[in-house]
């Protein structure tokens, strides 16, 4: 499992298993194999990350204890992460973090058990992370995570030991408990999420073996998602990241 972020030009992938430092990027209008962009604060597997257009934060993982480390970059520069803050709780395999153009949000995680709380962070500027509220129920796993300007929304997940459906939203800016969304169209952990401002994808995962799905979103409404197509395989714990008009899992 490894963190991915992005913002309209960039995309950033780096952390793994066995714990690595390593950062790549590639160009999200281009093709082609990705580049060194420089290294983590802390070598870590288990890690996620989030992004506004210009700056990216990563938080959590595994070092090989649980970590409660948050680093961050500027995107469309080239060069290591410096210290951000940390997180409430060391833990690894949150959530796929997001965020609005000023607040990111990060849920979930192993710690060594499943968590519910959430954090949130002041993109912009250095400092721990803040209580926002809870989840609908404790989970880890890197479930799925996509976001509007407005609202996030997580999909899937491990509560405690078994694969399940559940979608569940926050509005970004305020501060509260995670909310029913609806349900995907199998239960799964271990998959990655992509989205522009409307619409929320989530692809892949684990549920008694590899899956190729991928599902849909209106990041606006509520319901369950909606089957979308395939992955050309069936993958888990990758990340996804997107420029806001396509993305890559």
């Amino acid at each position: 499992n490894f963190m991915a972020l992005g913002n309209e030009t960039r995309g950033l992938a780096g952390g793994g298993e066995p714990a690595t430092n390593a950062v790549n990027y590639v160009l999200f209008a281009s093709e082609g194999n990705g580049a060194d962009f420089g290294d983590l604060s802390v070598a870590r597997a288990g890690n996620t990350g989030l992004a506004n257009s210009t700056r990216g934060v990563v938080a959590g993982g595994e070092a090989p204890s649980f970590s409660n480390v948050m680093d961050y970059v500027t995107i469309a520069t080239i060069g290591n992460f410096a210290d951000f803050g940390d997180l409430q709780t060391a833990k690894s395999m949150l959530g796929q973090g997001f965020g609005s153009t000023t607040r990111g949000i990060f849920g979930g995680g192993i710690a060594p058990g499943k968590q519910n709380e959430i954090d949130y962070i002041t993109i912009g500027s250095t400092g721990n992370g803040t209580d926002f509220g809870d989840l609908t129920a404790a989970k880890g796993q890197g479930f799925a995570g996509v976001s509007s300007s407005t609202r996030g929304v997580w999909m899937g997940g491990d509560d405690p030991d078994a694969a399940v459906d559940v979608i569940e939203y926050i509005t970004i800016d305020s501060t509260g408990n995670a909310t029913d969304f609806g349900d995907l169209t199998t239960a799964r952990s271990r998959q990655s999420g992509a989205s522009n401002s409307i619409r929320g994808i989530c692809a892949g995962g684990d549920s008694s073996g590899k899956l190729n799905i991928i599902d849909y979103i209106t990041i606006a409404s509520t319901g369950d998602a909606t089957d979308f197509g395939d992955l050309i395989a069936a993958t888990a714990l990758h990340h996804g990241a997107s420029n806001g008009h396509g993305g890559l899992s």
